[in-house]
């Protein structure tokens, strides 16, 4: 089945995205084997470049990946200067040890540096930061107004503050960038403190702007009106949601634990059932109407069973073989790759060959997106004079 371009109506569910993206998420978070993690940034990443376009959004995946090396480094040294709970006998540095009082026993700063205690912190930040990577992932991935749209009614006035949140970082980008362009087309500097601080004006502007803006749409909209349902409707929308809720967290802690595994299913399905239902008792408070509503089609299906799939043969792996992706931080050995997980973290590869290719104009590029910068900053050039209080030369 070849990949069509991407359209209005061929585009990939933003949800199918989120449901690859966990199942990832997930699998990661079943194994410590620094192999079996590398491949499943691997995956990710692959998937992001195949299919990733040039929308502000999409630009996040790096920061994730940024943020992804920032905690191993602070898991590393965390595990250096306070020390690990894994014993060891290769001794790498030993550090003056701080004397602590006698309610803080097993607590410890400095001391001895174990190779066995930094190699399981590794294996920590490691597991942490696949997490991080697969939901940046998703980020870049899904269109969040998309996502937005699909939400049910009783979630959309949530959905509309989480949307506005997340777009708001990458306009402040876009803004910046685009104030640099500006600066650049004048030959003034536009990296330093002081070009920061020119800057920093014109950014406020235009995000000022843009909340007018989005007041103004919102409440053209009609953002916020709800039908009157009865009192009984309302409790009994809340009891499901709440307890659904509980029940779904309580199912995927059991799930992701050891040992839960026998309860965990059962009652996540329990709870995904009554949630269901709160939310759609919930959506009788909304009288806002769908124009064009998402489609999920066999493709949606494919990426988000793939995920899936990676998710269940990984939780599938760790009963059967849990010392194959857990390897030993005492004594210390190399891992190894398990060859049947492995093949399975490929299965999530799938998405990178049947979503829809990004349109052509997502796909020109740099290029394009530079040619666009530099025409708007020279449109913008006597804003930004303006608002810097700087002569034009």
């Amino acid at each position: 089945m070849s990949a069509p371009q991407a359209t209005r109506t061929t585009a990939l569910h933003a949800g199918a995205w989120w449901l690859w993206a966990l199942g990832l998420a997930t699998a990661a978070s079943r194994t410590t084997d620094p192999l079996l993690l590398g491949l499943l940034v691997g995956v990710a990443g692959y998937v992001v470049a195949a299919r990733r376009t040039d929308a502000p959004w999409a630009r996040s995946y790096g920061a994730f990946v940024k943020l992804g090396l920032v905690v191993i480094a602070i898991r590393l040294l965390f595990a250096f200067f306070l020390g690990s709970p894994i014993p060891g006998t290769h001794t790498l540095v030993t550090l003056p040890e701080v004397p602590l009082p006698d309610w803080a026993k097993g607590v410890r700063i400095g001391g001895r540096v174990t190779a066995e205690g930094m190699v399981f912190a590794l294996y920590d930040g490691l597991k942490l930061a696949t997490l991080l990577i697969c939901v940046g992932a998703a980020n870049a991935l899904a269109n969040p107004a998309r996502l937005l749209k699909s939400l049910p009614g009783a979630l959309y006035e949530a959905g509309v503050a989480v949307v506005v949140a997340m777009t708001f970082a990458p306009n402040l980008v876009a803004d910046v960038q685009r104030l640099r362009a500006a600066r650049r087309l004048r030959g003034r500097p536009d990296r330093g403190f002081k070009a920061l601080l020119q800057v920093g004006l014109p950014v406020l502007e235009g995000a000022l702007e843009r909340s007018v803006a989005l007041a103004a749409a919102m409440d053209a909209r009609g953002y916020g009106r709800s039908a009157q349902v009865p009192p009984a409707v309302r409790h009994t929308t809340s009891v499901l949601t709440l307890g659904g809720l509980l029940g779904v967290c309580a199912g995927t802690y059991g799930l992701l634990g050891d040992t839960g595994g026998g309860y965990g299913l059962p009652l996540l399905l329990a709870g995904l059932a009554a949630a269901l239902a709160g939310l759609w008792l919930g959506g009788r408070r909304s009288v806002r109407s769908r124009y064009r509503p998402e489609r999920w089609g066999a493709r949606a299906w494919l990426v988000a069973g793939s995920g899936i799939a990676v998710a269940a043969l990984m939780i599938w792996a760790n009963d059967y073989a849990p010392t194959a992706l857990h390897p030993p931080a005492v004594p210390l050995t190399a891992p190894v790759l398990p060859l049947w997980p492995a093949v399975s973290v490929l299965v999530g590869l799938l998405p990178a060959f049947v979503a829809p290719l990004p349109s052509g104009a997502d796909r020109v590029g740099s290029g394009a997106a530079s040619r666009g910068a530099s025409s708007r900053g020279r449109r913008r050039a006597a804003d930004v004079d303006v608002l810097t209080k700087e002569p034009t030369p």
